[in-house]
């Protein structure tokens, strides 16, 4: 095997992330100038496109690695989404300032919630990206077309969603902020990862 194979595989799977990143800003997007039901239904635009082209996002990813060996790869995903989510956030808050005021209002909230409560809503996103993703690979939309919108509505955290948001108010970042991304991160693979725990469960049984 090349010595350039990791190499190449990692800048593989950065533009892929990154392009699953701007799919995710486009749903942040639509949702922070549409709001309530039609911008959380609107968002699943976002969604539906990383999945149709196949592109590599965290949430989308973290409850099907494997035990070994695609950790590095969950990291590099992780980094080409918030690449992408920073490239559409810097412009946006460009081409169209309307967004700016309902971003800092979603950002402001997840620091008036703070740390504990964000990790505990990033758990609810997981779960639900992960079953929809599931079925998507299935060919059956209908549970995404629901999913997406209920996890907003729900005020449930998606790490690569609010990487848009946060990086669209940069203003607002500061060590709260960063350690309320943090625990979002770990929450959304603590829900991703949920099906997985709850089948070893009831094999057991």
């Amino acid at each position: 095997m090349s010595t350039f194979a990791p190499m190449n595989q990692f800048f593989t799977i950065l533009r892929s992330a990154i392009v699953a990143g701007f799919c995710i800003s486009v749903g942040c997007i639509v949702n922070l100038r549409t709001g309530g039901v039609a911008g959380a239904v609107l968002f699943s635009f976002g969604l539906l496109a990383v999945l149709h082209y196949k592109l590599k996002l965290y949430t989308g990813t973290a409850g099907f690695i494997r035990a070994k060996g695609d950790w590095n790869m969950l990291g590099s995903v992780l980094l080409g989404n918030i690449i992408g989510c920073a490239l559409c956030a810097y412009a946006m808050t460009y081409a169209q300032p309307d967004i700016l005021a309902p971003d800092a209002a979603i950002v402001e909230s997840r620091l008036e919630k703070g740390p504990l409560a964000c990790f505990l809503l990033a758990i609810g996103c997981g779960f639900i990206m992960t079953t929809a993703v599931q079925f998507g690979r299935e060919g059956k939309f209908l549970p995404l077309l629901f999913g997406v919108p209920v996890f907003i509505l729900c005020g449930f955290t998606h790490s690569v969603a609010d990487a848009f948001y946060f990086l669209a108010a940069p203003q607002l970042i500061g060590t709260q902020l960063l350690t309320i991304y943090a625990v979002e991160v770990l929450g959304n693979f603590v829900g991703c990862n949920l099906y997985r725990w709850v089948m070893i469960k009831t094999a057991v049984e």
